[in-house]
């Protein structure tokens, strides 16, 4: 008999309460929902065993031949559920649960890999798969949230939150308590906000996560952040900017001394653009240091201090303890007060080269956000020597992306060319069925030259100044959004969503 082929499909499971699926499984047969009806999933290598168990289950289930990745994807899916039942085994109580996290503890502490250990609690099973689905899946952040009825797993990857999979609620109060032990965060507390770090290893790579735990209405919700070590710092070239904008940034770099801000909303890669900056500047003849919170990459040529308000180290105080130190190159990871931008000022006019983030949405408006802080004029005029502000724009995935034509209406607001080729994101196995693989970093470069430093001493404000670069030809975000579109690089939902609207 023939049996009918799938390609490349992203098969949800169906989990008949009636059907072993843990015996199913170990037969290579799984079950999905097809167009509407109960179907049973084989693949080519193990048909023969699969269609063998099959015939034994006495199932009205059409039949389906899918391809390995197909098969392997909805297996996983399978795993996930199964381990989830496994769960629901383990009626544990609270002191049983302490015991096993005591060993746990252990495991974490003798730096193990989570890979290659025979950890076989399901609660640790269960929390080392998610670290290692998100490093695999290239995420920043996991997001384990807890509902009325049950609780979700979600990813964030190039930007944008993805769900993971689906837990029930007794299962997320079990992995967040399991967070919680592996971060030295106390695991009885479940009333205040919690933040924590802790160490994994996995596939030989050590990585820094930072954890916060929030008590929400149902329960508890937690946020890891992977942080990055330093070789995973990209270049200035790597960053994916505009060869001529990588050439300013040379330039601006060279300086001796003065101020270069970057800015940009949360998530906009700013910390990795400065990262980028002191790893191009780091030489053994030059005193780096850094006061950041937290501190996001590690890195081995630069000295970092994290902030810690408990005790009173915030950026204006480090920032001043820094000074003392010989510096030559000073990174704020972020000015939020006129404190702190007063000394950065001072110590920028005092010789020292300083990098720090603001945040604004573009790069001239953050001379008024100074100025509203405190700052005269003349002093930002003397110090500030470039701004840049920037985006991530997720790029459409070559595999997949279809053509499309937008509304003569949006291309009239835009002038965009009515011939042009654009494109929609569509979802495939390549870029795990979202349309998008990677980002790309956008930006705008504001240089202080001389004649923006006449414009501030005549009191210009800075939509003027912004005016007067734009006819000095300053490309702006939306002009290199418009590019990456006419280029096919990215979808106008997504240039839309970064900015291209502001002008």
């Amino acid at each position: 008999m023939q049996i009918p082929t799938l390609k490349d499909v992203n098969l949800e499971p169906f989990w008949d309460e009636e059907i072993d699926h843990k015996l199913a499984m170990r037969h290579s047969l799984l079950f999905s929902i097809v167009d509407g009806e109960k179907s049973a999933i084989v693949e080519a290598q193990t048909l023969a065993e699969a269609l063998n168990y099959l015939s034994k289950l006495n199932l009205d289930y059409r039949l389906y031949l899918v391809d390995d990745e197909s098969f392997d994807r909805l297996k996983n899916k399978f795993l996930e559920i199964q381990t989830g039942s496994d769960f629901d085994e383990m009626s544990a109580t609270s002191d049983e649960l302490i015991e096993v996290e005591s060993d746990l503890l252990e495991f974490i502490q003798n730096s193990q890999d989570l890979l290659s250990s025979e950890a076989s609690a399901p609660v640790i099973k269960l929390v080392n798969s998610l670290f290692f689905q998100a490093i695999k899946k290239g995420a920043s952040d996991i997001h384990i949230e807890t509902g009325e009825y049950k609780g979700e797993v979600r990813l964030r990857i190039d930007g944008a939150l993805k769900k993971h999979l689906d837990l029930d609620k007794s299962i997320i109060s079990l992995a967040i308590n399991r967070v919680k032990v592996i971060s030295n965060l106390d695991i009885s507390e479940k009333r205040v906000p919690q933040d924590g770090r802790t160490q994994i290893s996995i596939a030989g790579k050590t990585l820094d996560v930072r954890v916060s735990v929030l008590p929400t209405y149902y329960g508890e919700r937690v946020v890891m952040r992977i942080l990055m070590q330093s070789e995973s710092i990209p270049s200035l070239e790597e960053l994916g900017f505009k060869e001529e904008l990588t050439r300013h940034f040379y330039k601006l770099l060279n300086h001796a001394h003065g101020m270069i801000l970057v800015t940009g909303p949360t998530g906009s890669g700013k910390s990795t653009t400065l990262h980028s900056f002191l790893q191009h500047i780091a030489t053994p003849d030059k005193n780096i240091i850094t006061v950041e919170d937290p501190v996001e990459y590690s890195a081995d040529n630069i000295n970092q201090i994290q902030v810690n308000s408990k005790v009173g180290l915030t950026f204006a105080s480090g920032l001043r303890s820094i000074l003392r130190q010989d510096p030559d190159v000073i990174m704020v990871g972020e000015i939020r007060d006129s404190e702190t931008a007063e000394i950065a000022l001072q110590s920028a006019l005092t010789g020292h080269l300083l990098l720090s983030t603001l945040h604004t949405n573009d790069a001239t408006s953050s001379l008024t956000r100074l100025m509203d802080m405190g700052i005269a004029d003349y002093l930002l005029s003397s110090t500030l020597i470039g701004v840049l502000a920037q985006r991530l724009v997720r790029k459409l995935c070559v595999e997949c992306k279809k053509r499309t034509a937008l509304s003569p209406m949006i291309m009239e607001e835009l002038k965009l060319p009515a011939n042009g080729n654009y494109y929609a994101a569509e979802g495939c196995k390549v870029c795990d069925f979202t349309g998008y693989r990677g980002r790309q970093a956008v930006g705008e470069l504001f240089v202080i030259d001389d004649d923006v430093k006449e414009m501030l001493k005549k009191g210009f404000n800075d939509h003027e100044i912004r005016e007067s670069m734009k006819k000095r030809g300053m490309l702006t975000i939306s002009d290199k959004l418009k590019e990456m579109l006419l280029e096919g690089d990215t979808s106008y939902e997504e240039a839309l969503r970064v900015g291209l609207m502001d002008r």
